[in-house]
């Protein structure tokens, strides 16, 4: 494997500095670490994601299930799900038949709040999310996390994850979220109620054994971090959204929700999965849904495989907020070449890109899979160079990220309010089936369904339509408002 760039593109890549050998271990891979194989030569191997499969016990996402996706939803599977980043689930299949039948579910994703600013890692799992909630029409809760940031940290304040959750929040915002459909919560804030109910439900049925087991806490561990986990798989209940799903628990407990993440959180959700199969409603027949999951695989830091991009290094990832500049320079600098050490062995032999930074970028970023093919070919044969290569990286980071930074200046904090009101949502669900949604109050007070069985008559989405467009206009009016006294003084 080789760690530096060819002598032709010494210019504008120059050699990364050499990465620290470690101590021979094994890849670890759950919610707090992640860190691939390190072989006997002291040198971290990329992560082994079949053997997460098999570890797991999940399913690889193969053909035959890309190919009923397209089927049933009549769109062309994301790139994430073409090549393979999204390569693993729990029950897809259920969700494809619920989705077929016009059964409702929601998504559920999340993010821990952790700094001023998201990198491109983070918004692999929300770019999917997205294209999820459009492709399927459903309902999406996104949970901040920043009890557990506070929690699982030695030194964040509750009033600096506080100021990270408003930031972050935007960012979400930003890549592109229906807000008629999308319910933004921080668990400081939104903790109570139907959702603190499931919470302690859940962790009733956790004990301290498997805890440990699971995630692999100590004596020493603080109570919240044993705690958590509990509220994390809460979030994944209908139940605990009676504002999106009904006071009617008998119906709420059974609509399923569809988790896009990163795999190293599917401890979390093994754990809520087992203990929703053990739950019935007050002593019926009624069993609690078991979330369904749909795993990526994580976007390499810039210093290569078997890393994982980190918040607090800034050298490891590109964020959001950098500069062409400053993309290029940390690209040009840190990224981790497949290259060969000479031009010549270069032309001879060609690249690799398997652990190459710059193209495993392009992997996540670059829709044509024609032209991405092409680069792939002209890299492993030797005819294109890693300065060529970064080039063509570099130009394909600093149009998402500018695109990305277009829209996050016109999210402000009125933006976020309206995500994180408490709030009945709007969704029509499959448009080739009849839709099923449960009960909900609208603003008014009205039941949104008629006579309990779930279905919502054209009038009342006509008036839920209507209430919507007349709150919107009043916002609108009073922002108006404000703006003109603010003149006037």
């Amino acid at each position: 494997m080789a760690t530096n760039v060819n002598a032709e593109a010494l210019k504008e890549a120059p050699i990364p500095e050499a990465i620290e050998k470690q101590a021979a271990h094994k890849q670890t891979v759950d919610p707090y670490n992640v860190q691939g194989e390190v072989g006997e030569d002291g040198v971290v191997k990329a992560i082994d994601y079949n053997k997460l499969v098999e570890e797991f016990g999940t399913k690889k996402i193969d053909q035959a299930l890309l190919d009923r996706l397209e089927r049933v939803t009549g769109k062309k599977p994301h790139r994430f799900l073409r090549r393979s980043i999204v390569f693993s689930h729990r029950d897809l299949e259920l969700i494809l038949d619920r989705y077929e039948k016009g059964e409702p579910f929601f998504l559920y994703t999340g993010r821990g709040p952790s700094s001023d600013s998201v990198h491109v890692g983070h918004t692999i799992p929300f770019e999917f999310t997205k294209w999820l909630q459009d492709t399927f029409d459903v309902p999406l809760v996104i949970m901040m996390t920043d009890d557990e940031k506070y929690l699982f940290s030695d030194k964040r304040t509750i009033e600096e994850v506080e100021g990270y959750c408003n930031n972050n929040a935007k960012d979400i915002i930003s890549v592109g979220f229906d807000p008629n459909k999308t319910f933004i919560f921080s668990d400081f804030q939104f903790m109570g109620g139907a959702f603190y109910k499931n919470v302690v439900r859940l962790s009733k049925h956790i004990t301290l054994n498997q805890a440990r087991a699971i995630f692999g806490f100590n004596d020493s561990t603080n109570i919240g971090r044993i705690h958590f986990g509990s509220i994390q798989g809460a979030s994944s209940w209908a139940s605990s959204f009676p504002h999106i799903f009904g006071e009617d628990e008998s119906k709420s407990v059974a609509i399923p929700c569809l988790i896009p993440c990163a795999i190293d959180q599917d401890p979390y959700f093994r754990m809520t999965r087992d203990v929703s199969a053990r739950l019935k409603y007050k002593n019926t027949n009624i069993s609690y849904a078991k979330p369904a999951l749909i795993h990526s695989r994580f976007l390499d830091a810039l210093q290569g495989p078997g890393t994982k991009m980190s918040a607090s290094i800034d050298e490891s990832a590109i964020f959001m907020r950098d500069t062409p500049n400053q993309i290029k320079n940390k690209i040009n600098k840190y990224a981790f070449s497949g290259g060969k050490v000479s031009v010549e062995e270069h032309r001879e032999k060609g690249g690799d890109t398997s652990v190459d930074v710059a193209y495993q970028y392009l992997r996540f970023f670059l829709e044509d899979d024609e032209e991405l093919e092409k680069i792939r070919v002209a890299y492993e044969s030797g005819d294109m160079l890693t300065g060529e290569l970064k080039a063509i990286c570099i130009k394909e980071l600093q149009t998402y990220v500018a695109a990305f930074q277009e829209r996050r200046a016109k999210v402000d904090d009125e933006a976020v309010k309206l995500f994180m009101a408490t709030r009945p949502l709007k969704w029509n669900g499959n448009p080739r089936a009849p839709i099923v949604v449960p009960q909900v109050q609208s603003a008014d007070g009205e039941a949104a369904a008629e006579g309990g069985d779930g279905k919502l008559t054209k009038n009342q989405l006509k008036k839920l339509e209507k209430q919507k467009q007349i709150e919107a206009k009043k916002a609108q009016k009073a922002k108006e408002k404000e703006e003109k006294d603010k003149a006037a003084a």
